[in-house]
């Protein structure tokens, strides 16, 4: 294939790409109000800002409204939260060194408990499986007052 060609080739691929590239531009994520108001908290109150109603939670969300207007993705909203007003803001801790806790400890904790059914119900069951019924129930027989009270009881209800 000729040079020319090529940069022929070239040039119409941009130019065919470009409206996509440019509309996958206009339509990066954007952050909802919403969503991100959910997801912080009030760092005086420490209480969700979407319930928050001190003069702190007001500030709060007046500054998201602002980070919003500016365009920032909710990620970079997050992080501009974080840097105004410290990792308290989030309502869920970072993924990263002793919080990282907090996400590892709880599936390991289910998977440790599945797996010790896992081992001992089997034994559990097997145990009172060859210990066998209780005693009253393997034929000994009732003595005769037991068995004459309970016809007794049992003929009130026939």
């Amino acid at each position: 294939m000729s040079r020319g060609r090529v940069v022929t080739l070239a040039l119409s691929l941009a130019v065919a790409l470009g409206p996509v590239a440019a509309s996958r531009a206009a339509t990066a994520p954007k952050a909802s109000y919403l969503d991100v108001v959910n997801d912080v908290m009030c760092v005086v109150c420490h209480e969700p800002l979407g319930v928050a109603q001190s003069p702190e939670a007001y500030q709060e969300r007046d500054y998201i409204r602002q980070l919003i207007a500016q365009g920032k993705t909710r990620k970079e909203i997050e992080n501009d939260l974080v840097q105004q007003y410290g990792p308290a803001v989030l309502s869920r801790p970072p993924a990263h060194g002793v919080n990282l806790l907090v996400y590892i400890i709880p599936p390991v904790v289910l998977v440790l408990g599945i797996v010790t059914l896992a081992i001992f119900l089997p034994r559990w069951r097997r145990r009172a499986r060859d210990a066998g019924p209780p005693s009253a129930a393997k034929g000994k027989p009732l003595d005769a007052g037991d068995a004459k009270r309970l016809n007794d009881e049992l003929g009130r209800y026939a």
